[in-house]
């Protein structure tokens, strides 16, 4: 049996700390039939300096360096990645993760055997001081198997389907048919690819297993947010609205909708754990008030679940007062 090339494409930028772990772990994969490719965002660091010796006493194994021209961020990074995969199947892995030895193995085994777009395996976290582990990325869905893109774009409205683009054994056409390329210049790339996909995925299967390791560290860019990473979730949102905007199925259009309100919901959170900043708060609160929301009429429709519209409520209240009501809801 000829088992497909897969193509595990992997970021080269400030991981000098982590990169060697992270190549081990494809090198202890069960699964030979594989394509390294590496992309080098030109950090200053010694990242591509160690990638260098490994491959040197590695020469036996499919590495592909590609340097890109300039730093270009990592959405770039997979784009490269894409753009050159020779795989049947693409793989992105962050260089400061793992995968488990049999990862890739029953990744394709799934893939092949059920015939799917896209397998996602589960994922362990484990903050790297501590070796403590946590359920962070555990996935929400129990079905092994999914068919039909309306059933899989519901999962993912209702926060059920994994969001992250690491740990997904995903068919390379599909992707470049239905051109679902990383949007430049976005810190915060996963959640807008993966919406994007969401839109036209139709089938996917769901494995239990662990594959993946995703390691907490002080440098992970979950510990690390500045404003350009809440003007990133600004623009997102944005790009949300205008697939609203274009969408005519009016179901369809209502989940965008919904998804939209309770993005921005997160999001707000998420801006005030990371930096507790009021002006940086209302500065997102503002300009959030500026996209699609829900109407009067929507307030007495059974269309919107009461959570919604509670969310959309106390999105667009004045900026003071929104204020306050969040402090007095979430706290310090």
């Amino acid at each position: 049996m000829n088992l497909p090339l897969v193509t595990i494409s992997i970021p080269i930028y400030h991981c000098e700390n982590h990169i060697i772990s992270c190549l081990q772990s494809v090198v202890n994969q069960t699964y030979q039939n594989l394509e390294i490719l590496l992309v080098d965002d030109l950090g200053n660091d010694n990242s591509m300096l160690l990638v260098e010796n490994y491959i040197l006493k590695n020469p036996h194994l499919n590495f592909k360096i590609y340097k890109n021209d300039k730093n270009a961020g990592l959405s770039v990074v997979r784009n490269v990645g894409i753009d050159n995969a020779q795989g049947k199947y693409i793989f992105f892995l962050d260089s400061d993760d793992e995968i488990t030895p049999d990862c890739i193995s029953k990744m394709v085994e799934i893939a092949e055997r059920e015939q799917v777009q896209m397998v996602c395996g589960n994922v362990k976290t484990i903050k790297l001081d501590t070796r403590e582990e946590t359920d962070a990325f555990k996935l929400a869905i129990t079905e092994k198997k999914i068919e039909g893109n309306k059933q899989i774009f519901d999962l993912f409205v209702q926060g059920k389907f994994p969001v992250p683009s690491w740990n997904k054994l995903i068919l390379l056409d599909f992707l470049k048919k239905n051109q679902l390329y990383f949007t430049p210049g976005l810190f915060a790339q996963d959640s807008l690819q993966s919406f994007e996909t969401a839109l036209v995925l139709e089938s996917v299967c769901f494995l239990q297993d662990y594959t993946y390791i995703y390691y907490l560290h002080q440098d992970s860019v979950i510990h690390n947010r500045k404003k350009k990473h809440f003007d990133n979730w600004i623009t997102i949102a944005q790009i949300f609205e205008k697939h609203y905007q274009k969408e005519k199925n009016s179901e369809r259009k209502k989940q965008i909708l919904a998804y939209i309100i309770d993005y921005k919901d997160l999001t707000l959170l998420m801006n005030w754990k990371a930096q507790k900043n009021e002006g940086l708060w209302k500065y997102s609160y503002d300009a959030y008030k500026k996209i699609a929301s829900l109407a009067f009429a929507d307030y007495w429709s059974s269309e919107f679940s009461k959570e919604t519209k509670k969310k959309n409520f106390l999105q667009n209240l004045p900026t003071d007062l929104g204020y306050k009501i969040f402090r007095k809801r979430f706290g310090s």
